[in-house]
């Protein structure tokens, strides 16, 4: 399997090429490229759906944000999610929503050593939970 090496404007715009070490060729894209199948990644963070009631987080939101259109509370199931898998919540509600996690072995409230079993996002509030291990994650953002 050979390398890639990206070289250029790697923000999602501008003019980057993509070149082969094994072969010493290369070609140019205008990023993003809508005409052929050339992709960095997302350029954007895709809505994994409304829910507008409670709602059990799976692996199709891994990278993806799930918004709570009416109340309801979210879980965070155990093991479900790896290394490196990141999930946004948005609250679009006019009151804080729960999320519980008491079935991960341990979640961090990030910038803190608290080891929590459920948190808050808070009005119109964003939080990401970023999985360290399958059974260690982080949760950031607008928390209660």
């Amino acid at each position: 399997m050979s390398n890639i090496k990206l070289q250029g404007n790697a923000s999602g715009a501008g003019t980057s090429t993509i070149e082969s070490p094994n072969t010493s060729s290369s070609v140019t894209y205008l990023l993003p490229d809508t005409s052929s199948n050339v992709t960095l990644g997302y350029l954007n963070i895709p809505l994994s759906g409304i829910k507008t009631a409670s709602y059990t987080l799976v692996a199709g939101d891994v990278g993806k944000f799930v918004e709570l259109g009416t109340s309801g509370t979210v879980v965070v199931p155990a093991s479900v999610f790896t290394t490196g898998d990141a999930i946004m919540i948005f609250n679009n509600t006019s009151a804080s929503i729960s999320c519980t996690c008491s079935a991960v072995t341990t979640v961090y409230k990030g910038g803190t050593d608290a080891d929590i079993a459920s948190f808050s996002v808070t009005t119109r509030g964003v939080a990401t939970i970023l999985f360290i291990t399958a059974t260690v994650a982080v949760v950031t953002g607008n928390l209660a």
